[in-house]
This record gives structure tokens, C-alpha cells and sequence, in this order.
């Protein structure tokens, strides 16, 4: 299946292309993960249900897929809440990575093929700023390592903001050492209590931008990749300057497709801690569901905003419950009847709407539509038992490919053999039987 065109829209060239991998059969992808100093926002899980769900799509159709997520483990912010705790920052950045960890395991989120840590690449940074220097892309001054972003004629092609448009201001420190006030920070001086390094210029710390490259370079031993992921806040600076340092380094682009979703929005404004406008993750899955978040992400196009509103959370959960219920009743048919085939019916316009840029909102329009005839032919369940398995397959495939996990679990022999005695008993109108059997069916989670 991998000869199906697949389109994506490319933020570096601001349209959709179809998508060619470098190597055939093979996709390369890194998108940047979080900075480990606090419990994730429900905004963070975006770009973690987008971009796994595309490598599902991806793996579906027939591609190996490499997928690589990182740990921002060394930050500011993380020395300042170790030193506020009397912790070390190993001890900070490993309990929210193990947070950040279960969270990603509720919302079902397939594992990182690497997941890489900042710190533990800290020499490559190193020598990646030597080359940078050496190529005359950057310049050391008391201590301190800068990117000369003038080195690279193509600045901000990505976020669409020139040389010139860059202003000392909201968005650049001023800083006296710099040559130029829009460059920017590849290796910092330190002289505080946190974590530091020693590097040629004297003790210090990576700059964020730069860890995100040398970790694409050392794991996957190449200077350009297939897809660099993550949220629209990241196209500038982070990503922007990403791609400067590529271009300095090895002359490319760091990823031939850049992509970027959408914010989410609370009550129209978007979710930020900074804003302290946010919802935990964790908070959220505890009140409404893994399964309903995920679902809810995934409902809007990735690159437009997902506004949170009580009726839309209550929507979402009453689709999950639909499909929780569909699942269920599949199963309670097929342990009572033999299953007669390991076909799916036709899924093309299910691939067809994720190969047109990962339309998983008209995806989910092809589940619901399948739901709504399972339950049709489900009441007709004598009249086309082969129609009822392909659909059974179908729905799974489809939900597999999005990742929804609706937490329906398989029977046991005895709950088998519970169902066909409430079966029996229904049929012959033993209704005392009936009633008892069916509530042990409900507490089993069968009815």
C-alpha cells in the first residue's frame, strides 16, 4: 500500500505536497517533546495524539517508521524548581518524565522509537558549535556562544519574519556581547548553582535550539529527515532557529516536511501556563477520559485550533460511549456466534481522507458512519452474520489507526458461558434467571 500518494501540507513551503521519503519505505520523524519542569496542559498533548497518529497512518500503509521524541532536561526552569526543592535536577526532570510518561500511555500513544534526553548529548553539542564556529556561523564572546543568523541568507523562511523585521523587544533578550541583537544563544555561561558543563569557552549549558538538531543528527546519522513536527508556537524561534543551524552546519533544511498544529483555546484564549489558563492532562483524563481526549483532539483538523467548551467535551464523551457500546455489542454477538471471516470492508475513504494531509476529522466521519450501520445490521444480526464480521474488522482497523482505546475487554470463558445462559434464559422467558444473570453481566462489564 505504500504506492498511495500521501499529501501533507509543508509549513517551510506553505502548501501541501505529496509526500516522497528520502529512503523508500522508510519515514524519519522528530517532533519535539516537552520540557520536563511541570505536568503537561492538555495543550501538549496535541502535538502527541497528531504526530502518533500519523506514524500509525504511516505504519498502516506499509512504512517503517523511525519516531523520535525528545526530553527537554536541562532548562532554567528546571534548575530553578530543583534549587526551590533542595532537589537535584535529575531528580525534577525524572519525576515529570515519568509523568509525562503514564499520560502519554493513558492517551494511548505508541512509544517513541528513541526518546532521547537533552543531557545525554551535551559533547555533541559541543562539537556541533565548534563547526558552527569553524564555519564562521558563530562567534564566542566572554564565555558565551551566539549564532550570526546573517550567516544564513534564508533566515525566516519558515515563519515568514526577515532579518529586518526582528526588533530588540518582546521576542529578543538584549544582549550587550552580541554583534547583532537578533542572534542568538548556542552555549550559555553559567556562574549559578545549577547544572553546568565544561565546554572551551568555560562552564555552561547548551542553548534550547541547538539541542534539538544535534539530537536529530546523532540518532538518526543523517543531516536532513523525512517530517520535523511540533506545535505552531514553535515555528519561531525554536524551529526557525533549528533550521539556520542546519543550514550552517551541513547545508539543509534539517527536515524536508515541517508541521505544525494548531493551539488549543479555553474559552477562546489560548492555553498556556504562562497564562495560567490551563487544564492538566492528568486532571482532565481523571474527570472525562483518556479516550474522550483523544478523541477530542483528533476531531478538529490538526492545524486549526480546538476551542474547549463544556459541550464539546460532553459531545465527545457521548461519541466514545456510542463506540464503547458498538465494540461491546460485536462482542457479545460473536461469543455467542462463530465469527466467519477476518475481512474489512472497503476502508478507501477512511485512507483517503488521513492521505489528504491527516484529515482525521472526516476519518472520524467514516467511523461514525460504519457505527451507525453496525447497529443497523447488529439488530439484524441473523439476516448477514459475514456483512457483521467485516464490519467488526473495519471498525477495529480504523480505531487502531487513530488510536482510540474505548477499553472494552475481551471475554473470558466464563463470561461466555454467563452470556449464553442469559441468552437461553431470555429466549425460554425465564425472566427471574434473566434478570439475575444479567445483572452479574453488568458488573462483568459485558452488558
Amino acid at each position: 500500500m505504500k504506492n498511495h500518494d500521501i499529501y501533507l501540507y509543508n509549513s517551510l513551503s506553505k502548501q501541501k505536497e505529496r509526500f516522497v521519503p528520502l529512503r523508500t519505505g522508510k519515514v524519519s520523524m522528530y517532533v519535539c517533546g516537552p520540557t520536563v519542569y511541570d505536568y503537561v496542559h492538555v495543550g501538549n498533548m496535541r502535538p502527541v495524539v497528531v504526530f502518533d497518529t500519523l506514524r500509525r497512518f504511516f505504519e498502516y500503509v506499509g512504512y517503517d517508521v523511525t519516531y523520535v521524541s525528545n526530553y527537554t532536561d536541562v532548562d532554567d526552569r528546571i534548575i530553578e524548581k530543583a534549587l526551590k526543592n533542595h532537589q537535584s535536577e535529575v531528580e525534577v526532570s525524572e519525576f515529570y518524565i515519568d509523568a509525562f510518561d503514564k499520560t502519554i500511555n493513558e492517551i494511548n500513544a505508541k512509544r517513541p522509537t528513541f526518546a532521547p534526553k537533552a543531557t545525554e548529548h551535551i559533547q555533541s553539542m559541543i562539537k556541533f558549535i565548534e563547526t558552527l564556529i569553524e564555519n564562521n556561523a558563530a562567534y564566542a564572546k566572554d564565555g558565551e556562544v551566539f549564532f550570526r543568523i546573517r550567516a544564513v541568507k534564508e533566515y525566516g523562511e519558515l515563519s515568514n519574519i526577515t532579518q529586518d523585521d526582528l526588533q530588540i523587544g518582546a521576542r529578543i533578550e538584549e544582549n550587550t556581547k552580541k554583534e547583532n541583537p537578533q542572534d542568538f544563544l548556542l552555549w550559555k555561561k553559567t556562574d549559578d548553582e545549577g547544572i553546568k558543563w565544561p565546554s572551551p569557552w568555560g562552564a555552561g549549558r547548551p542553548g534550547w535550539h541547538t539541542e534539538c538538531v544535534v539530537m536529530i543528527n546523532d540518532i538518526f546519522g543523517e543531516p536532513l529527515i523525512d517530517i520535523h513536527g511540533g506545535g505552531f508556537d514553535l515555528k519561531f524561534p525554536h524551529h526557525e532557529n533549528e533550521i539556520a543551524q542546519a543550514k550552517a552546519f551541513k547545508n539543509t533544511t534539517l527536515a524536508h516536511y515541517w508541521m505544525h498544529n494548531g493551539f488549543i483555546n479555553l474559552n477562546n484564549q489560548k492555553m498556556s501556563k504562562s497564562l495560567g489558563n490551563f487544564v492538566t492532562a492528568e486532571d482532565f483524563i481523571n474527570k472525562y477520559g483518556a479516550s474522550a481526549l483523544r478523541l477530542l483532539l483528533l476531531s478538529t483538523h490538526y492545524r486549526a485550533p480546538v476551542n474547549l467548551s463544556d459541550d464539546i467535551i460532553s459531545n465527545t464523551q457521548n461519541e466514545v460511549e456510542k463506540l464503547r457500546r458498538t465494540i461491546l455489542a460485536f462482542k457479545r454477538y460473536f461469543a455467542l456466534n462463530d465469527k466467519l471471516s477476518e475481512e474489512a470492508l472497503d476502508l478507501d475513504k477512511f485512507i483517503e481522507a488521513l492521505s489528504d494531509d491527516l484529515n482525521t476529522p472526516n476519518a472520524i466521519s467514516e467511523v461514525y458512519a460504519l457505527t451507525k450501520d453496525a447497529n443497523i445490521a447488529l439488530r439484524r444480526a441473523n439476516e448477514n452474520a459475514l456483512l457483521l464480521a467485516k464490519q467488526y474488522n473495519t471498525l477495529l482497523v480504523m480505531l487502531d489507526v487513530l488510536g482510540i482505546e474505548l477499553g472494552v475487554k475481551d471475554f473470558t470463558e466464563e463470561d461466555k458461558k454467563i452470556l449464553k445462559e442469559y441468552e437461553n434464559a431470555r429466549l425460554n422467558k425465564d425472566f427471574a434467571k434473566s434478570d439475575i444473570l444479567r445483572e452479574t453481566l453488568q458488573k462483568r462489564g459485558i452488558l
